[in-house]
């Protein structure tokens, strides 16, 4: 059985092989191809794996496996490249692969490859977030004039809340001509299952989990070992994170918890101001006439609302951002937090929350998305109502009030998690959807 992966990223394992800058954002790809590539018999699987990047137009062969790249811009992911198609469609000729498994909807090579290849009953396309459903509620409930505020880091980048939108919906557009060109579909909750069976009633739903990142299968969180009161969001870079729901939350818990601090990884919007030489047009030049000059490049819309509710609410030194963590740095945050929070407008099954689970870290999200289907609510942790930020605080303080209770939460989402993530379960579960596409 011949399968070509059409992926986001370069897997791991190749790209240490070239000496290639890597991620290991997506460790559950990582753990298929290695029990693929060393148990080629018992699976019967011959793989190619392709992905954007740029290692010549012909295939390089790693470990037996072929792998093949094609260009494309991951920072406009927005705008459809037809010359995708063409590239893709060399690659399945080269390959000719019995069926291809393409993983997330959020660029363009989804589609080119779903044309390229031209047989629905053989492609199998892989649900992560859903595009379609994000620009729906991208704002998430921002007051208007935020939602239409313009800072000169949004003009100069033609980037503002409502051009991030904008394009939400124009990769929206792409997802659900993928998922409508389709066959069969693998997702992991209620939310994508309904989402999907809506845009292609006639396409085959495969209920298949994922696999975390190794590193948070070991470990394991002990409120003894947590700084007091500390909450840990994992992103809060746009709107939809609810960086600004837990922000509103924060002076609630204060009051119960004086003590307490919200720190916040990934990237920061509310940084520092970066210096950048900017090239000025004629008619804006000054009396000296020079065309370029440094300029500072301030922060978003979004980062400058989120600015203005930590001075409301005078929470300097209350927040802590983090930056960017690796695995082993996000895993030790977690481990020496007393409460993880997901307060997300819409998640489908969000990764961070799935590690927390793993680690056992008391765990505190929105009741949205997909993600009641990952967290059995009152058992495994706390949901508190979408948008709310007075039951977010209320969610908190209540894992604050009762550490025995915040305790047991914690041991049971660990139980489930570890189940539902199951590295070995979920292998199988794939390879039981390759056959029954091919014997179909």
């Amino acid at each position: 059985m011949r399968v070509l992966w059409v992926c986001n990223i370069m897997l791991p394992a190749f790209a240490k092989s070239r000496g290639l800058s890597w991620s290991d954002r997506e460790g559950w790809l990582s753990g298929a191809f290695d029990k693929i590539r060393k148990d080629r018999v018992s699976t019967n699987v011959k793989l190619g794996v392709c992905f954007p990047g740029d290692i010549g137009d012909e295939p390089v062969t790693f470990d037996g496996v072929k792998f093949y790249s094609f260009h494309e811009n991951l920072d406009t992911p927005e705008i459809y490249d037809d010359g995708l198609e063409k590239r893709l469609r060399k690659i399945i000729d080269d390959f000719n692969p019995d069926m291809i498994h393409i993983f997330g909807t959020e660029f363009p090579h989804t589609l080119a490859a779903i044309r390229a290849f031209n047989n629905p009953d053989r492609t199998l396309l892989g649900i992560q977030g859903l595009c379609s459903e994000i620009a729906k509620v991208y704002m998430a409930y921002l007051p208007k004039e935020v939602q239409n505020d313009c800072t000169f880091r949004d003009k100069y980048k033609g980037d503002s809340l409502i051009q991030q939108q904008e394009k939400y919906e124009l990769r929206g557009k792409n997802e659900i001509a993928s998922i409508r060109l389709a066959g069969h579909i693998t997702g992991r909750t209620d939310f994508d299952r309904e989402k999907t069976e809506e845009i292609n009633p006639g396409a085959t739903y495969h209920k298949m989990n994922e696999t975390m990142r190794g590193t948070f299968y070991n470990g394991a969180w002990r409120s003894v070992n947590t700084v007091t009161h500390s909450i840990f969001m994992a992103q809060g870079d746009y709107p939809l994170k609810g960086f600004h729901f837990m922000l509103e939350a924060m002076p609630l818990i204060l009051k119960e918890f004086p003590d307490a601090r919200l720190y916040v990884a990934g990237n920061s919007v509310i940084g520092k101001i970066r210096r950048k030489t900017v090239t000025i047009p004629d008619e804006q030049k000054g009396a000296s006439g020079r065309s370029r000059y440094p300029m500072a490049i301030r922060i978003s819309a979004y980062g400058k609302y989120l600015k203005k509710l930590i001075r409301r609410y005078r929470l300097g030194g209350k927040v802590v951002m983090l930056g960017k963590l690796s695995a082993e740095q996000m895993k030790e945050q977690l481990l020496k937090s007393n409460v993880f929070v997901c307060p997300s407008v819409l998640e489908n099954s969000p990764n961070s929350l799935a590690e927390a689970m793993l680690l056992g870290v008391p765990v505190v999200a929105s009741e949205a998305g997909g993600i009641p289907s990952m967290l059995e609510k009152n058992v495994d942790g706390l949901l508190f109502e979408n948008g709310n930020p007075e039951d977010l605080a209320k969610c908190i303080c209540q894992m604050f009030r009762e550490p025995v209770i915040a305790a047991v939460y914690g041991d049971n989402a660990k139980k489930h998690a570890l189940i539902t993530h199951d590295s070995e379960i979920n292998f199988d579960r794939l390879m039981e959807i390759y056959f029954e596409i091919v014997k179909d």
